[in-house]
């Protein structure tokens, strides 16, 4: 094999090269474009604010109600259209009507509420830190858990008449076993090393109590409370139909009579809010009271 030594081409006349360096042409670089992550890419698409975003579900539905409405395809003696709906909730609050309603069921949910939640949490309470409590209180809960209560109804009527406290009692049951159930998780779902750390420190039992388990089962309280909430609403809605003569849901058994449809969604309209209403209410005393908890928020 024959090894060529012949000298590297030399630089054209006029040019030098100084020492160290190649003499070989020079190339320039290829533009370069800069890349875009994709999450990057995806923050784009997310930059409008989050109410618009959550509110294009609901308006679209809207839009597609008024136009069957307004071609004839929806029947107005099946269901009102939006515009109609809007006159008559309108109507509704010029003369008093649809805010005294409000009034009298709100009354109903916050005291069937604290009655509830007072029953439920206490009961969790005793049967969450003591096996003896659990022992005594759980089986009973559980058992009465499974019945319907909604169809406790003609007993209540027996029981307290027609007044009013057939329909509260109707909402605290419903309540209370909503918050029995997640407290009553949230307090065996405390983490065992995290009880043996605090008896390490020099905690006694109620200091653990207040200081670790309370604290540990708060998230499932508030759970709890959002499930109760929502079951207030639901038992509401059955409590205002035993002979009710006052609240959204008398009008809405008056509006039933005459086929007042648009009435009748008005106050389901009036329901649906009062209860994102109290779902917000419960989330604010979630980022104040779980603060120290950070969680997964979706990317």
């Amino acid at each position: 094999m024959t090894v060529s030594h012949a000298p590297p081409p030399s630089p054209p006349p006029g040019l030098s090269v100084a020492p160290g360096e190649s003499s070989a042409p020079s190339r320039t670089p290829p533009d370069l474009e800069a890349v875009v992550p994709a999450s990057v890419r995806r923050s784009r698409l997310r930059s409008a604010p989050r109410w618009v975003r959550r509110a294009v579900g609901p308006l679209l539905l809207l839009a597609l109600w008024q136009v069957s409405s307004a071609t004839g395809v929806l029947d107005p003696d099946v269901l009102a259209s939006p515009g109609t709906i809007a006159r008559a909730g309108a109507d509704l609050v010029a003369d008093g009507t649809l805010p005294a309603a409000m009034g009298v069921s709100l009354q109903r949910v916050v005291v069937g509420l604290l009655l509830g939640g007072v029953v439920g949490t206490a009961l969790a309470l005793v049967s969450g830190l003591s096996r003896l409590g659990e022992d005594l209180v759980d089986a009973t809960v559980q058992m009465l858990r499974t019945v319907p209560w909604v169809g406790l109804i003609p007993l209540f009527i027996i029981w307290l008449g027609i007044g009013e406290a057939p329909k509260v009692a109707l909402i605290a049951l419903g309540v209370a076993f909503h918050l029995y159930l997640n407290v009553y998780a949230g307090i065996r779902g405390v983490d065992s090393q995290l009880i043996e750390a605090g008896e390490s420190l020099g905690l006694g039992r109620w200091g653990l109590v207040r200081h670790v388990v309370l604290p540990g089962a708060l998230p499932g309280a508030m759970t709890g409370l959002r499930y109760s909430l929502a079951t207030a609403w639901l038992a509401l809605v059955f409590g205002e139909s035993i002979n009710a003569d006052a609240g959204i849901g008398f009008l809405m058994n008056q509006a039933r009579e005459f086929f007042r449809t648009d009435v009748i969604v008005v106050c389901l309209v009036v329901y649906a809010f009062l209860g994102l209403t109290a779902d917000v209410i419960v989330r604010i005393l979630e980022r104040l009271l779980l603060q120290w908890r950070p969680t997964f928020t979706g990317q």
